[in-house]
């Protein structure tokens, strides 16, 4: 899953219009809000294939050739203009000129961007008479531009994992009491169905005969599956355990839980607002300015100090050098690819470094229980035995009645009981009564307490208080009368709780959404330390929990595993993904923890932090370094040569400042 997801960064994340039609028709994936996060102010829509990058290399080995014909300036000449060309077609001609046209026309005012001034910049140089100049510019802009795309990389691949999760098929009970099979599409509110041990629950409804546990962790995100009885709601895509059942349909295919985790995750793509960069925001106005600046200088120089035409149109192109930006177009790029590729190396992958900077200013983050703050696995956390009993003899017979279940909680107990002795108890599993079976003419039995009669006041004492602090009890019996009870929860991770610390230290709200009981939420949110719970709450609950928690405190986090979470994943402003989680939790993300380690979101935190300080660095200097050669070229103190020197000293500096973030701790 993870190397799919690693994959899938390559390409753009736009989704192919060939494959429209079919995404209507599954009501799912992701067109990605973010799929203009790098553009520099323009869409990287078009569909070249690998031509730009070649025709780069082309530009690049032209300009290498043209260095060893210093003795014919005529040929050099031709060789640095093919490469300015050739380099420069797709980023200057294709992003710049065509893009500036096509928003131009959109937006119905002239809107630029640094493609085209870049452009005219390298034209200048040339005009000038220093067509190496103009190459090493192109060469330089558009070489940053292929090695950020790169790095950043756009997601294409959809969410199909959610269509096939979704129930096709159903049992449908005929008039007759005979059963067929049907499309779950052709159901109708107040149909019967069977469902089998082992099969998916095709529909939302009601059991109307027989018991069952049913696994619900796709919806609520709950571990341990839940006893279900006549009466009691079933989810369409849930699980059903040993037991078979008969049930009736209680809403249409479009309005079951899990078909509105498909629109929501569908809904919410478009509501998002596009991540911006800094440059981006600045990126417009500075374009303009520098255009209109440059075009003012040539046109009112001649008149107002007395220069004449071609002086004034000289030392107009050598303000345009001076203030194109090269060391600007680089501010972001080795620091995005250096915090992006650090990150990487620690087991953080990221969908783009808009993300990145969004997570450095998060003022909330919200985070499922389930497999994210706690194991995903239940434990046993307590246990107690009436005194009149052999402690010893008692465990080993609980260990030989779980050993014939598969129930998850059998599983916790026969990892936390380790007897010497294995006894042989011939077991029967009652669906609704729990484990029964005889030893020395004594009849144990495992289950429920809601299941006994002949309880203790010690023992009943204690399953309130253990039942409060959010854990489930099941009590042991000898001939039905309670000598013992076992608690078992699913407990918080190793990296939870530091995790935690780190947020509120940092001054961000945290908050724990569950779909478990308050009690359960209220007890891991208490070891956690975490601000709000929000439990009991259904995939759609989620997603409106973190249109309040934005509304609230700003930019909102969420962390998830599971597709009941992928609705708030898309929500949020950044989606965090655990790696062993889900694959459609994974898909909708825009940051994957590796391992389940919830220690590298700190990293992450921590990294992306940096990484927006040395991108301000970055633009301040470069900006400071724009303003100089501008100066000084009004002044009359600057030529292209001391451009060319000093454009690419800065742009070596914030270079070399991004890439301090590939050792970033």
């Amino acid at each position: 899953m993870i190397e799919d997801y690693k994959i899938a960064f390559k390409g753009d994340r736009k989704m192919d219009k060939s494959n429209e039609q079919e995404n209507a028709r599954c009501n799912q994936g992701r067109v990605s809000e973010h799929e203009h996060e790098h553009k520099h102010g323009h869409d990287h829509d078009h569909d070249h294939g690998k031509m730009p990058v070649v025709l780069y290399f082309v530009g690049l080995a032209l300009a290498l050739i043209a260095l060893f014909f210093k003795q014919n300036e005529t040929v050099q000449n031709v060789l640095f203009s093919l490469a300015t060309i050739t380099a420069g077609y797709h980023v200057v001609v294709l992003e710049g000129i065509a893009e500036t046209v096509e928003h131009t026309k959109e937006s119905k005012r002239f809107t630029p961007n640094s493609h085209l001034l870049m452009g005219l910049a390298a034209i200048g140089a040339s005009f000038l008479g220093d067509f190496m100049e103009g190459a090493l510019l192109i060469l330089i802009f558009s070489g940053a531009h292929f090695l950020e795309h790169y790095a950043e990389g756009k997601s294409k691949r959809e969410i199909s994992q959610l269509l096939e999760m979704n129930p096709t098929t159903a049992r449908l009970i005929t008039d007759d009491g005979k059963t067929k099979t049907v499309d779950v599409s052709d159901l109708k509110i107040g149909d019967h169905l069977q469902v089998l041990n082992g099969d998916q629950v095709p529909i939302d409804g009601v059991i109307l005969s027989g018991t069952s546990a049913i696994d619900e962790a796709s919806i609520t995100g709950e571990s341990i599956p839940k006893e279900k009885s006549k009466g009691d709601s079933v989810f369409g895509s849930t699980i059903n355990g040993t037991g078979t059942f008969t049930m009736e349909v209680t809403k249409e295919t479009e309005d079951t839980v899990f078909s509105k985790i498909l629109q929501l995750v569908n809904q919410n793509q478009d509501n998002q607002t596009k991540a911006a960069t800094i440059i981006q925001k600045f990126e417009p106005k500075y374009v303009n300015g520098v255009l209109i600046g440059v075009a003012l200088f040539m046109l009112l120089t001649p008149v107002l100090l007395d220069w004449t035409w071609t002086e004034g149109f000289y030392r107009g192109l050598v303000v345009l050098v001076g203030a194109s930006p090269c060391a600007l177009a680089a501010a972001t790029v080795s620091t995005t690819l250096s915090a992006t590729s650090n990150l990487a190396k620690k087991g953080v992958l990221s969908k783009g470094s808009a993300f990145l900077s969004e997570l450095a200013d998060i003022d909330a983050i919200a985070f499922d229980k389930t497999g994210t703050l706690t194991t995903g696995k239940p434990e046993v956390t307590n246990y107690k035995f009436s005194s009149s009993i052999n402690e010893e003899e008692i465990i080993e017979i609980i260990v030989a009645l779980e050993k014939e279940s598969n129930h998850p909680l059998a599983d916790a107990i026969l990892r936390k009981f380790d007897v010497q002795n294995t006894m042989e108890i011939e077991v029967t599993n009652q669906i609704g009564k729990g484990l029964e079976g005889s030893y020395q003419g004594v009849n144990y039995r495992i289950g429920k307490p809601s299941s006994f009669e002949n309880v203790s006041k010690e023992h009943r004492q204690l399953n309130t208080e253990w039942s409060k602090e959010g854990k489930t009890v099941v009590y042991v019996s000898a001939d039905e009368e309670v000598i013992g009870l076992i608690a078992l929860m699913d407990v918080p991770n190793e990296e939870a709780i530091s995790t935690i610390r780190y947020f509120k230290e940092q001054g961000v709200h945290t908050t724990l959404i569950t779909g478990d009981s308050e009690l359960t939420g209220q007890a891991v949110a208490k070891q956690l330390g975490i601000d709000e719970v929000c439990a009991n709450v259904l995939p759609e609950d989620k997603s409106k929990i973190i249109d309040e928690q934005k509304e609230k405190y700003g930019v909102t986090a969420m962390v998830g595993d599971g597709v009941n979470d992928a609705p708030a994943l898309v929500n949020a402003n950044v989606g965090v993904a655990m790696g062993d989680g889900t694959d459609v939790a994974v898909e909708v993300s825009d940051l994957v923890l590796m391992q389940n380690d919830l220690s590298k979101l700190v990293q992450a935190h921590k990294t992306s932090s940096k990484m927006t300080r040395v991108i301000w660095e970055n633009i301040i200097f470069a900006m400071a370094v724009v303003v100089f050669l501008i100066t000084v070229s009004l002044l009359g103190l600057s030529d292209i040569t001391i451009s060319v020197i000093v454009h690419e000293g800065s742009t070596l500096v914030v270079i070399l400042n991004g890439l301090r973030l590939l050792k970033a701790n």
